[in-house]
């Protein structure tokens, strides 16, 4: 519980200092709707009595402290230089990286359906939150382009956040997937997904 309401605080501090003065104000309401939103269920399910792990709150919460950042300066303006120096890029991929974190819910997610007593088979754990993921991601992309083709203009470009890649779209929506793929074989390793399907203590077994 401490974790969980550590990194709230630290959300709310980094929204204040995020909200003042903003790069382009109609753009910050844009990208922090659907933070506020996603961090609003959080709090709901945690009122609720629902607390993640410490390690699914750390995970979560680096979504939301990168997209904060991301709405305060627009994505592609975020001072990422330095590792747009360091790897040879032409574009600043900040937004690759939060994209990235994205996947990062698929931990929670896989963890959500353990402790509900969900799922039963370790395919359906491991498949089902990269494919929410891979889900909202695509849906994240089509609003993005209905945001970005209503509201036209500069904010309409810096929310859509694409820097001239055609493919911006699709290369989102791979490092969301990827960050679910990961995230999803980090909790694989851990004790409640390895006990899934195991037989009970004493059960005979194949060879037996």
């Amino acid at each position: 519980m401490r974790t969980a309401k550590t990194l709230f605080l630290g959300y709310l501090a980094l929204f204040t200092w995020a909200a003042i003065r903003p790069y382009d104000r109609t753009t910050w309401w844009a990208e922090n709707i659907p933070i506020v939103l996603l961090v609003a269920a959080l709090v709901a399910l945690y009122l609720r009595g629902f607390v993640f792990s410490p390690l699914a709150c750390l995970l979560m919460s680096v979504l939301v402290y990168l997209h904060t950042v991301g709405g305060h300066y627009t994505f592609e303006r975020v001072p990422f230089g330095f590792v747009t120096s360091l790897f040879g890029f032409e574009r600043n991929h900040y937004d690759r990286v939060a994209h990235f974190s994205v996947g990062f819910y698929a931990f929670a997610v896989a963890e959500l359906l353990v402790r509900t007593r969900a799922v039963r088979s370790r395919l359906v754990l491991f498949l089902f939150p990269v494919f929410t993921i891979a889900f909202v991601a695509m849906a994240y992309e089509l609003i993005e382009w209905g945001y970005a083709a209503l509201a036209g203009g500069p904010s309409g470009a810096a929310f859509l956040g694409s820097q001239g890649d055609i493919w911006d779209a699709q290369k989102d929506m791979l490092a969301d997937t990827l960050g679910a793929l990961f995230a999803t074989a980090w909790f694989f390793t851990r004790p409640e997904a390895r006990e899934l399907n195991a037989p009970p203590p004493g059960a005979p077994t194949a060879a037996s």
